[in-house]
């Protein structure tokens, strides 16, 4: 199997740490697998590298000094797996060797990245074992890039990706994917599998797990795995990503209908979305989405319970004083927008609703996650602004 390990700074925050990860690789190689490694800089290192940057660096500059920290985690961890008898050599910018090119604009470049990496896999398949530096890169002339916050990890996936390996294996401080935070929850534990869609969004809204710029390249057929350095084990354990994320424009297939409940200062009651929640679940009235402003609250359905909700939403109405009124707006279309760039996109909202205002195309509703944007459209009209859309994504 070939398999791309990566070890974040805090795997490699000392001796001791070092140390186990190298016996984790070896092990690995002693038992016939193709092993290239990944390594973020030594536990703070670049944190404080950039502290200590107390002047006007220039981009070449500050990329030259935050890639020290790289530079010697690789030296390290080559050194310890030589001391284990392993043939290995540490991969950094400028030699010849080095895999990761960006051109002019700063973006990878997919042809010479794919052709430098397959050459790396060539020298794994004879026993080597490249230690290559995370998060940098070179352009065309040499100069140093970097891939940005958390780009040791989009530097193991992308080269797992391009160099046709079996797994990566994200080697960092916690026990893989967790139910919840277990700083704060009591009795997290660990998922054995989640999907990329799932994970990106946590990662968006604060996990720090995998950076979500590595998770566009991982493909259906590359696994990828999170493990906690402790572990010590490389083949087993932590938490598998399944599947790929991919850009996709979606029609829903019925016709919706938005029932919007309207109260004074509803924001300021607890318990009222979970009231109306639970009057149309218990009447098994799948709710497609929800959103919800300073005085009201509204749920798109399907058209066909749309009798049904109005009245059991209306009873509610009725049963609570703090609610004043419900209505119904019918003919409603949704298409939901779902890309792996949607969040680091400037105006990605605005590039989507744009074209239907030249159209003068009404627009429902805007509902956003950090992954995905929801139009809701006149039903009649759901076509056009399919067109439209598919014409900017």
């Amino acid at each position: 199997m070939r398999i791309v390990a990566k070890f974040g700074g805090t795997s490699v925050a000392n001796g001791d740490r070092i140390n186990r990860a190298a016996n984790s690789i070896a092990s690995a190689v002693e038992d016939g697998h193709e092993v290239a490694v990944v390594v973020s800089a030594m536990g703070g290192t670049t944190d404080h590298l950039l502290d200590e940057m107390k002047f006007d660096a220039s981009e070449v500059d500050r990329a030259e000094i935050v890639s020290m920290g790289e530079r010697t985690s690789v030296r390290m961890l080559k050194g310890a797996l030589q001391a284990r008898g392993i043939d290995a050599e540490f991969l950094e910018p400028g030699r010849p060797e080095w895999p990761i090119i960006t051109d002019e604009y700063g973006e990878v470049d997919v042809e010479e990245t794919t052709s430098r990496a397959q050459d790396c896999a060539e020298s794994m398949a004879s026993g080597k074992v490249p230690v290559i530096t995370g998060f940098l890169a070179q352009d065309h002339d040499g100069t140093i890039t970097t891939l940005g916050r958390g780009g040791s990890d989009t530097t193991a996936v992308m080269l797992g990706n391009y160099m046709d390996a079996d797994e990566v294996v994200i080697v960092t401080d916690v026990e893989g994917v967790m139910t919840g935070d277990p700083n704060v929850v009591e009795g997290a534990r660990n998922v054995g599998e989640i999907t990329v869609d799932e994970l990106r969004n946590l990662s968006f809204r604060g996990a720090e797990v995998v950076a979500p710029s590595a998770l566009r390249y991982k493909s259906g057929d590359l696994s990828v795995r999170v493990v906690h350095y402790q572990h010590g084990d490389l083949l087993t354990g932590g938490t598998s990503i399944e599947g790929e994320f991919e850009n996709l424009i979606a029609l829903h297939e019925r016709e919706l209908v938005c029932l919007t409940a309207a109260g004074r200062a509803i924001r300021n009651q607890p318990g009222i979305l979970s009231q109306l929640s639970t009057a149309l679940a218990d009447a098994e009235i799948n709710v497609e989405t929800v959103s919800s402003g300073m005085d009201s609250i509204s749920f798109y359905v399907d058209r066909k319970y749309a009798e049904e909700a109005e009245t059991l939403l209306h009873d509610e109405v009725v049963a609570d004083e703090t609610l004043s009124s419900v209505t119904e707006e019918a003919g409603i279309a949704a298409i939901r927008v779902t890309g792996g760039e949607l969040q680091s996109q400037e105006a990605a909202v605005k590039q989507l609703i744009d074209p239907l205002a030249e159209e003068h195309i009404y627009l429902h509703d805007v509902i956003t996650s950090a992954t995905s944007v929801s139009l809701f459209v006149p039903w009649d009209q759901r076509e056009d602004v399919l067109e439209l859309i598919q014409h900017v994504v």
